[in-house]
């Protein structure tokens, strides 16, 4: 029987990681494509089966953030997770796409000259919760404490503290922020910033 493990700290350091936090648990069934383009912080849980693209572009994944598994990231033209965000099982996030109209060939097998890209960077803020299967495209900004239903399709800007669901996504209502103080307190026991816990 095969049986998934987080990586020890000297497998993660041997990855060649732009940046490397503490307390950073990473699944032996994960793949990480361009690790020097990939800066992960403290405290940082990534799951099974999680595929992290930064061959081109980065991934900038902030404290506190978990990443289930089966999630898939892209970052061609950039993706940043900031602290204390999730990402729900089986989410895709693409900062770029081919260009579907036709004018240019697609697939990642053609030369470069005769394809062209869509999109841009994908920026989750502070406190994001992503639901499971969301699919976000870039350029998009999930601003601050949003809270994403499953399911959920993302191509534009989602302004803080809202509850957004469906597709296309849209705002339900506004999300509170008692977990703030939760925040607070959090940093005042543990510094997660720069210690593990």
């Amino acid at each position: 029987m095969l049986q998934s493990k987080y990586l020890t700290e000297a497998d993660l350091k041997d990855f060649g990681f732009k940046s490397l936090g503490k307390n950073v648990r990473i699944s032996s069934d994960a793949r990480i494509y361009g690790a020097h383009n990939i800066s992960i912080g403290n405290n940082v849980r990534i799951d099974d089966f999680v595929i992290l693209v930064a061959v081109k572009g980065s991934i900038t994944i902030g404290n506190y953030v978990f990443i289930a598994r089966n999630s898939h990231l892209n970052g061609s033209l950039g993706i940043e997770i900031h602290d204390f965000s999730t990402v729900a099982t089986n989410t895709i996030i693409h900062s770029a796409s081919d260009d579907y109209t036709g004018k240019t060939l697609t697939g990642q097998v053609v030369p470069p000259e005769f394809v062209s890209y869509k999109g841009g960077k994908v920026v989750i803020g502070k406190h994001v919760i992503i639901g499971c299967s969301c699919t976000i495209i870039g350029p998009s900004h999930l601003g601050e404490g949003c809270s994403i239903g499953t399911m959920t399709f993302i191509n534009n800007n989602l302004l803080p503290w809202g509850i957004y669901v469906g597709i296309p996504c849209r705002r339900i209502k506004e999300r509170k922020k008692d977990l703030l103080e939760f925040e607070k307190e959090l940093i005042k026991k543990y510094n997660p910033f720069t210690e593990s816990n």
